[in-house]
């Protein structure tokens, strides 16, 4: 369990760096796409009205992807939507009940916090069940929430779910408003699935391990530990609407620990089977028991996953130091600290008589030359 844990942390961190590395251009081409697939009419009329154009877009989305908390980018969501609608609201998803979070365009929207929004039936348990975006009537929405808030002037409404993890957090509600019709279904799509991928991504953002300084070649080796609780983070954590009870709420987060767990367990389980186990080593023989053999086999296997995510990440200076003899020098932050990874996590085991990190950058990094990692390279 330690072991597939401890892949999936790298297995992580490697994919934010890859999100991070490319978001610009899925920003652009995911902006791109959704406005070549609006109707040209559609696009046509914002010229002619008061109605948001695709500049609008565009900066609705902008702002959504500048903010820097999770609160931050979901009043950007709201603040955006209300650009391509009259009235929106958006609702918390949690322990089988919805409630009301924010308001936009309502004559009282500090009414809509903790609103009761039945999702059993209507509009809202349809996209609730099927996550997935609807259009309806007004007929088609809790009663109570027109009656509370009036009805639009025209009778479309819209409902979007706000997906995290493959769950549905909350439900976007929006409308015309009650003076004018305004409701651009496309543009209010494309603002609420960006919201949800840039919340996955900071989500992961902040379950990567930050850069810092590197770690101290004394650091006390630590026993490995097993991770069974997930860090997943919940952008709607703080609310606890005063219709939800307590228990209700422990038990929404407790479903979603052990959801988000058992995903982690998968999908670590499946980068290890996608790794090269390779050979026994020389010291998986005879003279071993078959455990201390097998935790042999993962110290070197581990060793391969960190200095191949060093080399991926640091091409250009690779082929600098190769070139220039000086590899340790361009890399020491990052080989410093896979050491300290690779000893915290082997350093207490059977394998710690032999250090594979320090083999596996001299074979694989340095190309069997030791000569080229510089002479600041421990020996």
């Amino acid at each position: 369990m330690a072991e597939k844990n401890e892949l999936a942390h790298v297995v992580e961190r490697v994919v934010t760096q890859v999100l991070q590395g490319h978001l610009p251009q899925l920003r652009e081409e995911l902006v791109r796409r959704v406005l070549a697939e609006l109707p040209q009419g559609s696009i046509e009329s914002a010229h002619d009205t008061n109605a948001a154009g695709p500049a609008d877009l565009l900066r609705g989305v902008a702002a959504i992807h500048a903010g820097g908390t999770q609160k931050e980018i979901l009043r950007a969501l709201l603040d955006s939507v209300t650009q391509h609608s009259g009235r929106t609201a958006l609702f918390v998803i949690k322990g089988g009940t919805s409630s009301g979070w924010q308001g936009r365009g309502f004559e009282d929207n500090e009414a809509v916090k903790d609103f009761a929004l039945d999702t059993s039936r209507g509009l809202p348990e349809r996209v609730l069940h099927e996550k997935a975006p609807f259009s309806g009537q007004v007929l088609d929405m809790d009663p109570r929430f027109i009656d509370h808030f009036g009805s639009p002037a025209e009778d479309q409404i819209v409902m979007l779910p706000l997906l995290l993890k493959d769950k549905v957090a909350a439900l976007l509600y929006a409308d015309g408003g009650l003076e004018m019709n305004r409701l651009d279904t496309a543009s209010i799509e494309l603002l609420v699935v960006s919201t949800s991928a840039w919340l996955e991504l900071t989500s992961m953002r902040k379950q990567a391990p930050k850069e810092s300084a590197p770690y101290a070649e004394s650091m006390p080796a630590a026993p490995p530990v097993a991770q069974t609780v997930s860090r997943f983070n919940d952008p709607f954590a703080g609310h606890a609407p005063q219709h939800t009870s307590a228990a209700s709420a422990a038990s929404y987060e407790q479903q979603v620990t052990a959801e988000l767990a058992h995903a982690e367990v998968v999908s670590a389980a499946a980068a290890a089977a996608g790794l090269d186990p390779g050979g026994a080593t020389a010291h998986a023989g005879a003279t071993l028991s078959e455990e201390d053999a097998d935790i042999h086999r993962k110290a070197q296997r581990f060793a391969r996953l960190l200095v191949d995510e060093i080399k991926l990440y640091n091409q250009a200076k690779v082929a600098e130091g190769r070139k220039n003899k000086d590899l340790y020098d361009r890399l020491k932050d990052d080989i410093d600290k896979s050491r300290a990874t690779f000893k915290k996590r082997y350093g207490n085991t059977a394998a710690a008589n032999v250090d594979y990190l320090q083999a596996e950058l001299v074979r694989s990094l340095a190309e069997d030359d030791i000569t080229v990692m510089g002479a600041n390279f421990r020996r």
